[in-house]
């Protein structure tokens, strides 16, 4: 099993998913934001602008690298070239976390541009214990999975996902990502608690936790459906739920993810600044 310390690790503190159009707000007035998270498929070629500001980024600031391509899920083997790029990424940047998506986007030789949710069974925790094994050794490091948003449960799943995500740390002793946006999406989306599903995390195995915004919809028989868009501001109810996690489980690197209709630098800032008073309140 795995140990790896990095030679920085992420503050319990509000971070932010960096966009190159933020660079001067991060540099000149970062508020309480005290590290950033990249996605490595953007930061996987030779040279340039992006590399040489996240460079310079991360001189001052902790990253993060949160991966969207691994398709850590899929039933076919891991990309090696994939696996190769974000080696020399990691190797280049050393940030102090790393973490993927519970979930595949490959089937056959194509790639599809989504993060598709898995059946719990015994058969899907044996293949991701090994992708995970196998990425952990690879990169030489610790990775964090992330507990996924999802729209429809599969009927041969055996186990629910806390005890899915549990028995995969259990295994591989990688750490957990928990998307607290993901937890309350899911809720609605299949009608379950979301306090519940917090109160049963393994949180001592939570190293980040993500909050972003959701676009709401209905289905065919009027019932709300979420969609995990990371286009807007974080809604109240999730905020409401992470001051929960974050009672019951302390403070832990928090950060506002903000993909699609990227706000200015204020108003990411200002959701930074609401993480924060969450966090100094449990922290008081």
């Amino acid at each position: 099993m795995l140990d790896v310390t990095p030679s920085r690790t992420l503050p319990a503190a509000p971070g932010v998913g960096y966009k190159s159009r933020h660079f001067a707000g991060l540099t000149e007035a970062p508020g309480p934001v005290r590290w950033i998270e990249v996605h490595a498929e953007n930061y996987m070629g030779a040279g340039g602008r992006p590399l040489a500001q996240l460079r310079a980024l991360s001189e001052r600031f902790p990253v993060s690298v949160h991966g969207v391509g691994l398709s850590i899920g899929g039933e076919r083997a891991l990309d090696r070239d994939h696996l190769a790029r974000l080696r020399h990424l990691m190797d280049w940047l050393d940030p102090a976390s790393f973490s993927e998506h519970l979930a595949w986007s490959t089937h056959d030789t194509g790639f599809l541009n989504d993060l598709l949710p898995l059946p719990y069974t015994e058969a899907t925790l044996t293949r991701v214990a090994a992708h995970i094994d196998q990425v952990q050794t690879t990169l030489g490091r610790r990775m964090l999975l992330e507990n996924p948003s999802t729209y429809l449960a599969f009927e041969e799943s055996d186990m629910d996902e806390v005890g899915f995500l549990a028995e995969l740390a259990r295994r591989t002793g990688c750490g957990l990502l928990l998307d607290v946006n993901n937890v309350f999406v899911s809720a609605t989306n299949q009608n379950w608690d979301p306090r519940a599903y917090i109160d049963a995390f393994p949180l001592d195995a939570v190293g980040e936790i993500h909050l972003g915004g959701h676009d709401e919809d209905e289905d065919e028989h009027g019932a709300p459906l979420l969609i995990d868009s990371h286009g807007r501001a974080v809604v109240n109810p999730v905020w409401t739920l992470y001051a929960h996690t974050i009672a019951r489980g302390g403070p832990r690197p928090t950060l506002i993810e903000w993909d699609t209709d990227v706000p200015d630098w204020p108003t990411l800032r200002a959701e930074a600044e609401r993480a924060a008073t969450i966090l100094e309140t449990v922290e008081a």
